[in-house]
Formats: C-alpha cells, structure tokens, sequence
C-alpha cells in the first residue's frame, strides 16, 4: 500500500470522493502489511460493529432474511490493519460474483495488466487474385472479448490483404468464442456470417453503425462451411494475428457487467478453478478454506468465499495494479462512475469501488470505500437469502 501512496493515487482517490486528507493521515490508514488482509487490532471505536449489529437485526426484523437464515449472512470491514467489524467474516459462504474478484487477481498476476489474447488467422493454400485456394483457419487463444466489433475488424483487414473470397472451408481451432457463444461451431457460424456483409443480420449491422464513421464493411465470402478441428493443419500459412484489448481492460469490462463467460474464459486461461483457488488463497494470503471455486464466475452456490478472503484479495489486486501504476478503480466498476452494468439502480457512497454479486438467494458487495475519517475501508457482505432487492437496499443503507 505504500506503492499507491507514493503514486498520489490515494490522495486522488480521496479527493474524487469529496474527502480532505493529508498524505500522511491517508499513510496512517493505509498502514500495509507483508500479508494484505492481515488484522493486527480491533477497532478501539466501537460504532462500525455496533452498526452491523443494528443492520442484522433489522434484516430479521423487517423480514427481509428469516431468522433462521440470521447466522447465514457474513460481514467483513477493515480499515488497513483496524478490524471494524467481523460477522462469519471467516466463514466461505455462496459467494456468487464475488468468484470473479479470485479470476482478476490470478489471472492479473499471471499475464499482467498489458497482456493480450491472440486470435490468428491463417489458410490452407495460397491466395491466387484475392482468393484464398484452400481453409481459413482460425485458432482462438483465449480472447474473452472478440465481439462483433472484432470480426468485422478481422474482416476489414483481409480484404486490406487483397482477401475477398475463400474456396473452402472456415475452420475454427483452439480456444475461440463469439460473442461470449463459447461453443466453437456457433461461434464460427456468427464469424463467417459477419466477414461478409451481404449476409449481415440486426445485431451486425447495428454494430456497424456505432463504430466510427467511415468503418468499412468487410465482403469475404466464404464458399464452404463451418468446421471445428482439434489441431492446426500443419501445412497452414499464417496471415495474421488479432490481438485483443488489454487485460486490464478485459477484466474491468467483466467486472463492469459481471460477464460470467468472460470470467470462465479468463478462468480457463490460467488453468481453471482449481488453479485460481489455491492461487488467489496464496496471493491474498488466507487460508485455503476460505476459497472455495469450482468456476471462475461464480455460477453455483458451490463456489464460496468468506467475507475476510474477498476483502483480502482486493487488497492484494490494489497491491498488484499500483506495482503497474494502475489503481483498484481501473479493473472494477466505481459508482459515481460507471453508471453501467451492475451499478445501475444502487445507491452506494460515491467512489466506492465495487464487486456485486447475486444468485437466486445470495446478494453480495465487496470493494472499498473512501471516507473521510478513515481513509479507505474494505469490505465485503455476503447476505443469504430470496429477497434479493431487499438484501441490495439494505447493503447500499448500511455502506451510507
């Protein structure tokens, strides 16, 4: 946490929030350990616990959770080493959405926050008057945002080559989704269909016309079909790489709208579940059990994390992205902010960075809030429980 102080980016985040600080306040605030979600005291104030306890009791009594659902719901706040208030805080609990705060950790401190997914692009013969004598292959490598906008760019850039048509077939290889359609046959179906505009559909040519004025309209007719292979012909000639958006901000785009197919992806890039479990436990610095995945988005009430574990790792991702010169704020959505995505329709104190999370019965907030007397305080509450909207105004109420 020193590193973000010395970048000025706490007096920045501070100042955008409408809080006056000193550095050297903001210093005592942010004390920073060799283990981010480490507590070395309780707070000698007593008015954070004394808060949660008046807001568990109102869940009861307003009916919002039922009393027997009362030891279910788990609050974690600190501010730098000052444990402000602790309810299950170490108990892993469904933690819906919350999974992906372990994906952006991982998959940041695996590829860093400039690393982006290659999509190439290859044929099969040679290209004989603008028309390719063979395959076009793709192979996906992972990119979790090749959207429409990417294919018709994709497209653009053959028939920059001189490429407007193909005599076989589209083959799809590797790791590659559409449209977050991460079925391979599907996904190449969407791309051959938008590499040649006469066979454009709404959503395409909707696309289109939000680009930038002037974006041509690809025209490369494929004559065959749509074929997945699990390897590369070898005799293939590569034309070109397509490079996805930084990882930085791949991940603030999935944060943003909690893309549960971008975070699988992402998932899958660095090994899966498994691996960003036992990794995330080990960055953040908390014991395994308090992370428990079996995906990377959080689908499933299988995945649980406690309170403490998700405030632990925005911790160390704030450790990780000031390493970059990057702030928390640059991979989720901040309200205030990002009036877009999960954001929408919630009443959270301005500047606040935020994860949201929610199932059928889980509602869940994690993230950390600039304030006034206590520099940052990091949080998480994770609520069990059917009353979703309920749950989400009661959040935003005890954040207020």
């Amino acid at each position: 946490m020193l590193e973000l102080l010395g970048s000025g980016l706490v007096s920045l985040w501070l100042e955008m929030a409408g809080v006056q600080i000193k550095p050297l306040d903001a210093l005592d605030a942010l004390t920073w350990q060799s283990s981010p979600g480490l507590v070395l005291a309780p707070d000698p104030n007593p008015t954070g616990a004394t808060t949660v306890q008046e807001y568990l009791k109102k869940l009861i009594t307003s009916k919002v959770v039922a009393q027997n659902l009362a030891e279910n719901q788990g609050i974690w706040m600190q501010s730098g080493p000052m444990l402000m208030a602790n309810h299950q805080g170490t108990t892993p609990l469904p933690a819906a959405s919350l999974t992906k705060i372990a994906t952006s950790l991982v998959a940041l401190k695996t590829w860093g926050p400039d690393y982006q997914f290659d999509t190439l692009v290859s044929v099969t013969g040679p290209v004989l008057n603008g028309v390719v004598q063979g395959d076009l292959v793709i192979t996906g490598r992972g990119d979790p945002l090749f959207v429409w906008e990417e294919a018709i760019a994709l497209g653009n850039t053959l028939n920059k080559m001189g490429i407007k048509q193909v005599k076989g077939n589209l083959i799809i290889t590797g790791s590659f989704a559409m449209n977050f359609q991460r079925q391979p046959m599907l996904a190449g179906l969407m791309l051959k269909q938008t590499l040649n505009r006469a066979t454009w559909g709404r959503p395409a040519i909707y696309t289109h016309s939000i680009m930038p004025k002037g974006t041509p309209k690809p025209q490369v007719v494929i004559a065959g079909g749509v074929k997945v292979e699990a390897q590369p012909n070898p005799q293939q000639t590569l034309l070109l790489r397509h490079r996805s958006l930084p990882l930085k901000q791949l991940i603030k785009e999935m944060n943003v709208y909690s893309n549960n197919d971008m975070a699988e992806m992402l998932a899958d890039s660095v090994g899966g579940a498994t691996v960003v479990q036992s990794t995330a436990a080990n960055l953040a610095r908390v014991p395994q059990v308090e992370i428990q995945l079996i995906n990377g988005s959080g689908l499933g009430p299988e995945n649980r994390i406690s309170p403490r574990a998700a405030c632990a790792m925005l911790m160390a991702i704030q450790a990780e992205a000031s390493a970059h010169q990057l702030n928390l704020a640059d991979l989720f959505p901040m309200s205030g902010f990002d009036h877009r995505g999960t954001l929408h329709a919630r009443h959270i104190p301005l500047a606040t960075v935020i994860k949201t999370g929610t199932l059928r019965d889980v509602s869940a907030l994690a993230g950390v809030m600039p304030t006034r007397d206590r520099g940052l305080v990091w949080f998480a509450i994770i609520n069990r429980g059917t009353n979703v909207w309920g749950l989400r105004t009661g959040q935003d109420q005890l954040l207020q």
